[in-house]
Parts: structure tokens; sequence; C-alpha cells
């Protein structure tokens, strides 16, 4: 009986990908602004948790309004709400207007709660369930369906309390997957190192409301309205400031690493097609044998010629095509001390969101994997 439903969920999943991968509206080429779409979590009938006698989407609400109003002072963002009042909408609509809109992000706002004292923030990407913290997170913010009509044939059958419905889940969001997690971290580091709050990392699970959307989304768990200090922080207006400012800060970054303007600026010089010549990886004393590193300097759907006067005087610069976007990385080396120099270089000709990525045999891994592939 359960062999015969993961077949049949993996055909489900298979299906909607297929359909659902390309949103019929998508015109990257036509689209100038880079979209965000904020979405508030619970609201009207659903008050989400209402741990330490506070509202979850009372909270959620605030912070996204505020999150909004900030990115709106952009005139290269263009924002749009799932909800911008105590109003309730379904989890599949919520990512019905985040495909609609081809948005280049999503980003979902909640809080917290435990039965312990348990504090910090963290934030989470689409992903088989890691620990059973995180899966009884999933299932109270999946547990919002109950509420809707006719939710299982909207969800094809899902259920948030069957690890049977997590398969396949993945495949959705794939393509996202390096993306989503760049914003979760920047969005984290933002938490840690500004607002000092408990860093209780990226982490991956199964939210419908990541499911369904097609782009680069994470869900944000600002806190723990249940414990004695933070509940009451997350339900003033300072600390709803404090945190619509920090993922404000965050998503600036991930658009700058994502979407660089210069990428915009020199469209119109791109060539039709352009042919990127392979690297020489260089050999130094703590050189790692297989391994080659790269700065990653932006991602973006243009298509760019590498050369160094369109990325500030920086060579080499490799182009290569990953999904649905072209990625730009400046040097290649098997050496770690000399990826640094030249991630160093780039950071001071102004590309401050690179960072460092690494390669084996062709396919992309962990840095720290790399750095732990010989021991060293």
């Amino acid at each position: 009986m359960k062999t015969n439903l993961l077949k049949v969920l993996i055909l489900l999943v298979t299906g909607v990908l297929i359909t659902a991968s390309t949103p019929p509206n998508q015109n990257n080429t036509a689209k100038s602004k880079f979209v965000v779409v904020l979405d508030a979590g619970h609201g009207g009938k659903d008050p989400g948790n209402r741990g330490g006698g506070f509202q979850e989407k009372d909270i959620a609400l605030s912070i996204i309004l505020k999150i909004g109003a900030e990115l709106e002072k952009n005139k290269d963002f263009k924002i749009i709400y799932t909800r911008d009042s105590d109003v309730f909408i379904p989890l599949d609509k919520r990512a019905k207007i985040a495909n609609d809109a081809n948005a280049d992000l999503f980003v979902s706002v909640h809080c917290n709660s435990h039965s312990s004292q348990a504090y910090g923030t963290e934030t989470f990407v689409l992903g088989l369930r890691r620990s059973s913290d995180n899966l009884e997170i999933a299932k109270r913010e999946n547990s919002v369906i109950y509420l809707e009509e006719d939710y299982e044939v909207t969800y094809n059958g899902f259920d948030p309390n069957s690890p049977e419905s997590s398969i396949g889940m993945t495949i959705m969001q794939e393509e996202y997957l390096d993306q989503s997690i760049l914003l979760a971290d920047f969005v984290q580091k933002k938490f840690t190192n500004e607002l000092k709050r408990n860093n209780r990392g990226v982490k991956q699970d199964v939210f419908l409301v990541l499911r369904e959307t097609f782009m680069p989304s994470v869900l944000i768990e600002t806190g723990f309205l249940t414990n004695k200090e933070e509940g009451p922080f997350l339900n003033s207006t300072s600390g709803q400031s404090k945190m619509a400012d920090a993922i404000v800060e965050a998503i600036n970054d991930y658009s700058h690493s994502i979407n660089l303007s210069v990428l915009d600026n020199l469209e119109k010089n791109a060539p039709a097609e352009i042919t990127v010549k392979q690297g020489k990886i260089e050999e130094f004393k703590d050189s790692y044998n297989g391994i080659t590193f790269k700065v990653q300097l932006a991602a973006s759907t243009k298509k760019l010629e590498p050369k160094s006067s369109n990325f500030k005087g920086l060579t080499p610069v490799f182009r290569e095509k990953e999904g649905k976007l072209y990625k730009y990385y400046y040097g290649a080396t098997s050496s770690y001390s000399q990826i640094q120099s030249l991630h160093n270089e780039a950071k001071t000709k102004g590309y401050k969101t690179s960072y460092l990525v690494a390669f084996k045999d062709g396919e992309k891994i962990t840095v720290n994997d790399a750095l732990k592939s010989q021991g060293k």
C-alpha cells in the first residue's frame, strides 16, 4: 500500500514540475524590477500560535508591512503582498500570487513556539525533514490546510503528518535550492551579527507554502512567542522594526549578489553566443587535488560576455549555466589561500556579497566538504 502511494506521489510531483516549473507569464527579458513577494504567515480565522498570549498572525503581518515599506523606497524593487490585512489566505493561493508575478523571491515570516523556553531564530528552505524538531514546526505551519475547503484535492492528498507526503518534494525546487539557502544564510547572519539573536541555523523541511512556489523561497521563524523574553520583544514595535530591518538588509544583499545592476546595465552589450575559455587551475603549496575553488560574483538570467570590462577589471571571469541562471565566477584554483586572496580582491572591487564555491570532478560541493576531502 505504501509503495503504491509513493509511486503516485512521485508521479504527481513530476507532473506538476513539468507543467508548472515555468510560469506562463514568464518574460525575463522584459522584467526590469526585482520582484519580491512578502508573505505574512496565518491570518483571519487562522491565528497561528498564541504563545505568551500573543498573536502570531498580527506580529507576522506587522513585520511584513515594515519590510515592504522599506523595500518600496527602492525604485528597483516591486513589492507584492500575499496579505496586507487580517484575512485568511490558503497556502496554495499564496504561492500562486508569487508564481503569477514571476517573482524573484518569496519571503514568508512566522513566529515559533515550544513547550520549553527555547529561543532564537531559524530560516527554512524546502527539503526533506532533518530532525524531529523541524518536523513539529513543519506540521504546525502546514496544519492550516485543515481550515481550507477541499484541501485533499488542492494538495494532491498531502497529509502534514505523513512521511510519505514528503517524498519527491525537493525535486520541485531543486533548481532554486542554492539561491534559497543563500538568502536564508544572509537572513540568519543579519539576525545573529547585528541583532545578537540566538542563531538556530538554516534548515530544510517540507513546508507546503514553499513547495508550491517556483522561485527562491524562504520561511523565517523570527523567534519564540513562548519565551518569556523573546515573546514580548517580538510583540513590541521596536522588536518588530529591528527584525524587519535585518530582513530588508538580507534581501538587499541577496539582490545585489543574484541580479547585480552591472548585468542589467550591460545587457545591451551582450553578444548572441559566447564560448567561455577554460581557466587554468594554478598549483600552490596548499592545493587540494581534484578540487577547484572559484569566487561567485553574480547570478542572473542575463547572458553577458565574461570579459574584464564587464566585471570591474576582474579577470579571468567564467560564465556557466545552471538551471535558468547564468553564474559568473572569478578565478579557478585548487589553492584555498589563493582563492581567499581572489575573494578579497573581488570584494575590494565592489562585489561585497560574492562568496566562495567549490567543485569536485565538475560537481559543486560545499567549501567545507572540499576542505575536509584531504584531511587538511
